[in-house]
């Protein structure tokens, strides 16, 4: 189920189905590095404005699922208008900075993004643009994304499947005070939660 916050900027509406901190893992394959798994953590949030906030972290994965080292992390501001257009500005770790624009498709929660402009420092590397699908599917998120360099056409290179993550101290903050003596609440790990 897609929540919409109170406090959502009533423009950002058809792109609530982000809202929130995703985790899952994908597959990252481009010539020129070694095929890897990877992890990954996404979070999108919102402060009332007109934009959400975008934030993503991710590393390789050894074969048994441990992180061995940081692959990618980026971040940056996504607007929608009337029209269902989509536009991101996005800053990346390696000295990359885009500009991305796309759609959001008509009744259903998934967008198509392509870069209208990448500006690199000296240490960005050869890349030359992408192609970006993110699509909400039975309550997960999923993306895959396609890039090109001056000396590779554009091609997929990662995508991912994403699980929504649930805030417990929010969840826990939202209960109503009069719950009944005896409840107690536990952390993921099993330890008593303090709040």
């Amino acid at each position: 189920m897609i929540e919409i916050p109170s406090d959502l900027n009533p423009a950002l509406v058809p792109l609530a189905f982000l809202l929130g901190n995703w985790e899952g893992a994908g597959v990252h394959d481009f010539p020129g590095s070694e095929k890897c798994n990877f992890g990954q953590e996404v979070t999108f949030t919102h402060d009332g404005r007109d934009f959400l906030e975008y934030v993503s972290h991710t590393w390789e994965l050894d074969k048994d699922g441990k992180k061995v080292r940081p692959l990618e992390s980026e971040s940056g501001y996504w607007r929608i208008d009337a029209d269902r257009k989509v536009e991101i500005v996005m800053v990346r770790d390696q000295g990359i900075a885009e500009i991305w624009y796309g759609e959001l498709a008509d009744q259903k929660p998934q967008i198509d993004l392509v870069t209208d402009a990448v500006a690199r420092t000296a240490a960005g590397g050869a890349y030359s643009g992408g192609k970006r699908l993110y699509g909400y599917v039975k309550g997960d998120l999923m993306w895959v994304g396609e890039k090109s360099t001056p000396d590779v056409p554009l091609r997929p290179y990662m995508s991912a499947h994403l699980k929504k993550v649930a805030d417990l101290k929010e969840w826990a903050e939202s209960l109503p005070d009069d719950m009944p003596d005896g409840v107690a609440f536990f952390n993921p790990d099993g330890t008593p939660y303090q709040g």
